[in-house]
């Protein structure tokens, strides 16, 4: 690959610049706690990269340039290698994986810094009948809720020590199962303003804004005013609403509109998780979809989506059955599909055409398109990583059937693959100029109880795949440009300042990689592999990576938001 240099973007706002006293004192000195010597430096803004040198005091970046007989306490060989702002998952689910093991493996050695979570479902707030449902329906990772906020989660993260960054939305399920409960209710006035001060002590705390997951249960029993209300709230400030939209497939475009009414509405700016077209039945729409985006754009709504780089989503079983079925939760859900009338309805719809839910099911098009990565229950272990087509045939039941028989059994939604997408519109996504990555997945190492599932290979190729199949290979965008989308872009989206750049006094989260040999390898065979081209990571200026290797260190701290009034 070849990389040309500019000095553009690399001198503005030297002089303006505040520099704390270490940086002050490390560029006086010319004695720095790192440097990064002779590697092509991408600012993250998208401009062609420099060859140089980066000098880093304590949390931030000093110095860029030439840095000849300045001496850093670590120095690291970047010859030959991309020097860039580390970069940002917009949608993690490393929830609970953060808590198992806070070294963040899969993702850090992708370059991975901040991991971004709270699609719909966040750690908080939540209420004493929340907590005793969290811990009753964990999973193979098993921990105490000891926190009640969604901040006082993230700063249990980064006490406990953890490698990456972290940072959340408040999901809007979450809210909504505080006040309202998990059933398909209106929230009434009182429910929603207490609602809304929860979001904004959320956000005066650290949060990000709203994140929102509305094909499931109970995210969907909220209307559009109710989501509005939550995103005014998180707008007063700076926050911004996220959302997993209401519906991917048949009803794509009217979920589109739902989504800009939304920012129209709130003022709040808005992003499209996960951004798809599910069904080859619509798959045309994609094309309809980014020119809804690039309207709203000029209208001067702040759209945007992410993606991750794959055409299989993966979720649960839950996502093929309809939404009353699984009002108040879990355990009403599983009491309802052992009547055997209720059970007869609930086939009937997901054999019919969904109306007011998405059925992601019929999005696959046959059982053969769907896998099943993950069990609760010890006896049904032995089917992780078998199609919903095998597992149909050995015990003799229709698709429809095995898919409530296993719900049952288990316990739980049961992690699950399914293919939907295709790579024209994944293309196309990615090539929107305001597309970012998220994995939607958590951060794991092929080791201990992440051993227990399959995970979708996203969970550790994500970043690498896009740098070295569609950004390398494929040429879908220049490498500055890709950098961009996992830097600046998504920092900005975030309403952060002082990251997601290489500039002076901005923090350094900082990744060395080879642009020419990043590459992932994780497939859904053989998920548990680890990405590799990524050589060196610094989390606040603490090497986290090096020579391709964690080196133990827990330098993460709680990302705040726009609103944090510290």
């Amino acid at each position: 690959m070849t990389i040309t240099t500019t000095r553009r973007g690399f001198v503005a706002g030297l002089a303006a610049a505040a520099f704390t006293p270490q940086v002050a004192w490390a560029r006086k000195s010319g004695n720095y706690d790192v440097i990064v010597r002779g590697g092509m430096v991408f600012d993250g803004l998208g401009n062609a990269p420099r060859a140089a040198d980066l000098g880093i005091a304590g949390d931030r970046i000093a110095a860029i340039g030439k840095l000849g007989r300045a001496r850093g306490a670590l120095e690291i060989d970047a010859r030959g290698q991309a020097v860039a702002p580390g970069f940002v998952n917009m949608l993690s689910w490393s929830n609970e994986s953060l808590i198992e093991d806070g070294r963040s493996q899969g993702d850090i050695r992708q370059g991975v810094t901040l991991e971004v979570m709270g699609e719909g479902t966040s750690m908080g707030p939540l209420n004493a009948e929340m907590k005793a449902r969290a811990v009753k329906e964990q999973g193979d990772i098993h921990y105490p809720v000891t926190w009640t906020s969604l901040a006082d989660y993230l700063a249990f993260l980064e006490t406990k020590g953890v490698s990456c960054n972290v940072a959340s939305f408040i999901g809007a399920g979450t809210l909504r199962a505080h006040e309202v409960g998990y059933d398909d209710l209106r929230a009434s006035p009182e429910q929603l303003h207490r609602m809304q001060d929860l979001v904004r002590a959320e956000m005066r705390a650290g949060a990000l804004g709203i994140g929102s997951s509305l094909i499931y249960a109970p995210d969907n029993f909220a209307n559009t005013d109710e989501l509005v209300a939550l995103a005014s709230a998180a707008a007063e400030f700076g926050g911004g609403y996220i959302s997993h939209m209401r519906n991917e497939s048949d009803q794509l475009l009217e979920a589109v509109d739902e989504l800009l009414e939304i920012a129209r509405r709130s003022g709040a700016r808005v992003q499209a998780y996960h951004l798809k077209a599910s069904g080859r039945r619509n798959w045309d729409k994609g094309a309809k979809v980014l020119a809804k985006l690039d309207a709203a754009r000029k209208a001067g709504i702040d759209a945007s989506a992410n993606v991750y780089t794959y055409t299989a989503a993966a979720t649960g079983l839950d996502a093929s059955m309809p939404l009353w079925v699984q009002q108040g939760g879990r355990d009403k859900w599983i009491a309802r599909l052992r009547d055997p009338a209720i059970r007869a309805r609930v086939l009937a719809e997901m054999r019919g055409v969904p109306v007011g839910w998405d059925n992601t099911y019929r999005n696959a098009g046959s059982p053969e398109n769907v896998l099943l990565l993950g069990f609760d229950n010890p006896a049904l272990k032995p089917l992780t990583g078998k199609s919903l087509a095998e597992v149909s045939k050995m015990r003799g039941t229709s698709p429809e059937d095995t898919i409530i028989d296993l719900v049952i059994e288990d316990g739980s939604r049961v992690d699950t693959a399914y293919f939907t997408m295709n790579e024209d519109n994944l293309k196309a996504n990615l090539a929107w100029k305001w597309t970012m990555l998220g994995s939607d997945a958590a951060s794991m190492a092929p080791e201990g109880k992440f051993l227990a599932r399959m995970p979708h290979p996203r969970a550790y190729g994500t970043f690498a795949r896009f740098l070295g199949r569609y950004v390398r290979d494929q040429q879908v965008m220049p490498l500055a440009e890709g950098i961009r989308r996992l830097t600046s872009l998504p920092v900005q989206q975030l309403g952060l300042k002082g990251r997601g750049r290489i500039a002076p006094n901005y923090m350094a989260d900082v990744v060395v990689f080879d642009p020419a040999k990043i590459t992932d390898h994780a497939t859904f065979d053989k998920p548990h592999q680890y990405a590799t081209g990524v050589s060196d990571v610094l989390v606040g200026g603490r090497a986290v990576l090096r020579g391709g290797e964690h080196t133990g260190a827990r330098a993460g701290r709680f990302v705040k938001g726009p609103g944090w009034r510290g």
